[in-house]
């Protein structure tokens, strides 16, 4: 990604992952968290112009995602891949076996890592489905500590949403009705509100990480 500002040419990252990547809950496409990612780089930067695009499908898993990255990914050619996963694993407890879900992450990342695109991987979004009252339930603590150990292990970057969206409800006194909606009455996908903000603290930790030495 470093270089890939460096250059003229136009920039696409891939944001890839399931409904909380498509934009569930947003008013529109352009008020997901790719759509502000996108309108937020290009405050940053006039040349190269960064596109961000959207692949987010609703109801998917790593495993979905990864099979789709011959179509969805590699045709791209992106110096950046950001890989939402994670939430139907812990959310849809009868659909999915979390161990196939830490697998099809780490084949994902072999298949990228071929390709020497920088990855990162956003974890779970903090939210009443995925709660019992204010802590985690079981299995999404576990899907949250399959993928920071992942995360670790391959020195990739981790973008930590459940602990940004945490913050902002226990410390900062965030109500669930101002970063949740409720549309489907699931109380999990965010709203504009929070698709916003997630999409500027990542802007700047993506900005952060490929200006350091």
């Amino acid at each position: 990604m470093r270089a890939a500002l460096q250059e003229a040419a136009d920039v696409n990252i891939v944001a890839i992952g399931s409904s909380s990547t498509k934009g569930e809950g947003a008013k529109d496409e352009a008020s997901s968290y790719p759509g502000r990612l996108c309108a937020a780089f290009a405050a940053r930067f006039a040349r190269p112009i960064i596109h961000v695009l959207n692949r987010g499908v609703d109801g998917e898993e790593a495993g979905n995602e990864e099979a789709r990255f011959d179509k969805d990914v590699f045709p791209h050619n992106p110096p950046l891949v950001i890989w939402q996963v994670g939430t139907n694993g812990a959310w849809k407890e009868k659909d999915y076996v979390l161990a196939d879900v830490r697998d099809a992450i780490l084949r994902g990342l072999d298949r990228l890592a071929a390709t020497q695109t920088d990855v990162v991987l956003m974890n779970l979004q903090y939210a009443p489905a995925l709660l019992d009252e204010d802590r985690p339930k079981p299995r999404t603590q576990e899907m949250q500590d399959i993928i920071a150990q992942i995360a670790s292990d391959r020195r990739i970057g981790l973008f930590r949403r459940f602990e940004i969206m945490r913050y902002w409800h226990v410390n900062d006194g965030v109500r669930f009705d101002q970063m949740i909606s409720n549309f489907d009455g699931f109380w999990l996908h965010q709203n504009d509100w929070s698709y916003n903000c997630v999409a500027q603290a990542l802007c700047e930790g993506i900005i952060s990480g490929v200006t350091s030495e």
